[in-house]
């Protein structure tokens, strides 16, 4: 089935287009992979003009990390600061669509007044009540990824489907136009336990789960761009027996190498330049 060609801000995305690039920049140093942190301005504009160099097209904004395995809740307030003082000035820096990573609906309300083309809701719209509202409010870009409050068993890609078509079913609710969404699976979030709100419960193997919605990309889609975050994510060290994430860069190339082959419209990575070669050649052999 092939997805319909939607846009995230002015990017096009998705049917024949290119696979597209999404750079990561974090601003929460309690992040798990240190390399992608980049605190003060002027690390800030190195990372923006090296990834744009390389091949970005869209700059993916984080203010706390959200990774279940680690205890890094943070204040909304800080949450805001350190993402506000980092789009002022990436704005400043590139023109290239912003995309902020936060499921706090006061945070997306702040950075949507300061002109963010996208919203990466972790969430999927479905842990701030508010969220939904502010969505509708100012109708940007939306990135929803697969989430729930409660445990889910059974079949994990079925139940990863259903989670999506939940999350699709609250923006169409906001009013956001299906031309304006991208849809995450949301691999390293479902676990047996975590140290934060942000992950999904299951009672199965978090790895098996995480290579079977892989294996499968193409029956999640719902006819929606896919975007696939897999760089440098903990199943790739389980795999590989390596538990420092700054040394997984060839099994997250491998990854998302599959996961285009697999039909991803997106790449959400921490490693632009390695990954625009990858799947540039990935795309010529398919």
């Amino acid at each position: 089935m092939i997805s319909y060609v939607n846009k995230l801000g002015t990017v096009r995305v998705g049917g024949s287009n290119p696979v597209r690039i999404m750079g990561i920049l974090n601003t929460s140093p309690e992040s798990f992979y240190k390399k992608s942190v980049s605190v003060g301005k002027q690390k800030i504009v190195d990372a923006v003009y090296s990834m744009e160099e390389e091949g970005a097209n869209f700059i993916d904004v984080g203010g706390m990390s959200t990774a279940p395995y680690l205890s890094t809740m943070i204040s909304e307030k800080i949450e805001m600061a350190r993402i506000v003082n980092a789009i002022k000035i990436i704005q400043r820096t590139t023109n290239l669509p912003i995309s902020v990573d936060t499921c706090r609906a006061a945070v997306a309300k702040e950075v949507l007044e300061l002109g963010v083309d996208i919203i990466n809701d972790v969430t999927g719209l479905k842990y701030d009540t508010m969220m939904p509202k502010i969505i509708e409010r100012y109708c940007p870009s939306l990135i929803l990824c697969a989430y729930s409050k409660k445990i889910i068993t059974g079949n994990q890609l079925h139940e990863t489907k259903q989670l999506l078509k939940k999350s699709l079913k609250m923006a169409k609710s906001a009013k956001i136009p299906r031309t304006k969404i991208a849809l995450d699976p949301a691999i390293g979030f479902f676990r047996k336990k975590g140290r934060n709100p942000f992950f999904t419960k299951i009672n199965s193997d978090w790895v098996k789960r995480d290579l079977l919605i892989l294996e499968n990309l193409r029956s999640i889609k719902l006819n929606t761009p896919l975007l696939i975050s897999v760089s440098n994510k903990s199943f790739i060290g389980k795999i590989l027996k390596k538990e420092n994430p700054s040394n997984r860069l060839a099994g997250s190339l491998a990854a998302e190498v599959v996961c285009v082959l697999n039909g991803a419209d997106i790449i959400r990575t921490h490693n632009v330049a390695e990954t625009k070669e990858a799947i540039t050649i990935a795309q010529k052999i398919s």
